[in-house]
């Protein structure tokens, strides 16, 4: 197949991105490297690279037509919940309205198969864990409510010109690949802030609140590997079809672990002792949130492959350590 990835240069992205590659699929990446470099966009010839941003309607028109690519996949978006809350603007204009172009690209180039990078964030604080796709969804930041207008534009995309997406609800993403993992700019991210601390490039982990109602105070969070949430993009492309024009699935382990879990995880993993330090609650941050993923287990026969948190570790501390080598 030809694919089209926009943000393809960063963590998820560019895993997909050589997942594909590794198939013998063609690539093309579309990235606006605000938040990444131009060297983490895969190699090879048969991935292409394009600068830009997908609120550039004529760039992204242009390289749909000549591309005239099998699919879409969007992983283009800011997804820092706490700066959400401080800069909502931004938000909307990137994840919502530059998504919103990128759409009406797609159908004025003739391309209607997309999969869409949602959040568990479009729930907000659930009623119950774990969290269905039928789930209330009343997102408590912007960037859910960013990725939520945009399944709503989606929705109706689909009903009136049968335009066929997936939308994936993932939860916390993490762990790493052979040769790539997980390296944000600026990192806010748990596990890769924890295992900075092992590496001794911090001197503590922050945990923001200690008086959520989960056993040990912190918030908890589901955790899947990267790697098997790009297997899930896959299988979900491979699926649009006129008889499946519209799929929502939930992306997770269907476990949580609180971020005081997550710190002894990485003390097992790395041998290393991980200073820790108390912090107020962030507003926006449910306490929390676990995936149901039963739906596509069931109807697209997905399984994670690395369903322990301490595997999901290994991975990344290994291409922590590499990184920094």
């Amino acid at each position: 197949m030809k694919i089209l990835i926009a943000g393809g240069a960063g963590y998820i992205g560019g895993t997909v991105t050589r997942i594909l590659q590794a198939q013998g699929h063609t690539v093309t990446v579309f990235d606006n490297l605000c938040h990444s470099k131009r060297s983490a966009v895969a190699g090879g010839e048969n991935v292409t690279f394009v600068e830009g941003d997908i609120a550039d309607r004529p760039l992204i028109e242009e390289t749909l037509r000549k591309g005239r690519f099998d699919g879409v996949m969007n992983f283009a978006a800011l997804i820092e919940a706490g700066e959400s809350m401080k800069r909502p603007e931004i938000y909307f204009r990137n994840n919502t309205a530059a998504t919103l172009t990128l759409l009406e690209a797609m159908l004025a180039t003739g391309h209607d198969r997309l999969v869409f990078s949602s959040t568990a964030a479009c729930y907000g604080e659930p009623e119950k864990t774990p969290i269905l796709e039928d789930a209330k969804l009343q997102p408590t930041n912007p960037y859910g409510e960013s990725k939520l207008l945009v399944e709503h534009m989606l929705r109706w995309m689909n009903l009136i010109h049968g335009f066929k997406y997936a939308s994936l609800r993932y939860f916390n993403v993490a762990g790493a690949i052979e040769g790539y993992g997980e390296a944000h700019e600026p990192e806010s991210h748990l596990i890769p802030l924890i295992l900075d601390v092992a590496l001794g490039k911090r001197a503590n982990i922050k945990i923001f609140g200690r008086d959520y109602p989960t056993k040990d105070g912190t918030c908890v969070r589901d955790y899947i590997h990267v790697q098997d949430l790009a297997e899930a993009h896959l299988l979900a492309l491979g699926a649009l079809s006129e008889s499946k024009s519209r799929l929502i699935y939930n992306i997770g382990n269907g476990q949580g672990f609180s971020v005081l879990e997550v710190v002894e995880s990485v003390r097992r993993v790395t041998g290393r002792p991980i200073a820790v330090e108390e912090c107020d609650r962030r507003p926006g941050d449910p306490g929390i949130l676990v995936a149901g993923s039963e739906k596509i287990k069931a109807e697209l026969g997905w399984k994670p492959k690395f369903a322990e948190l301490d595997q999901i570790v290994s991975s990344a501390w290994e291409w922590h350590q590499r990184r920094y080598a």
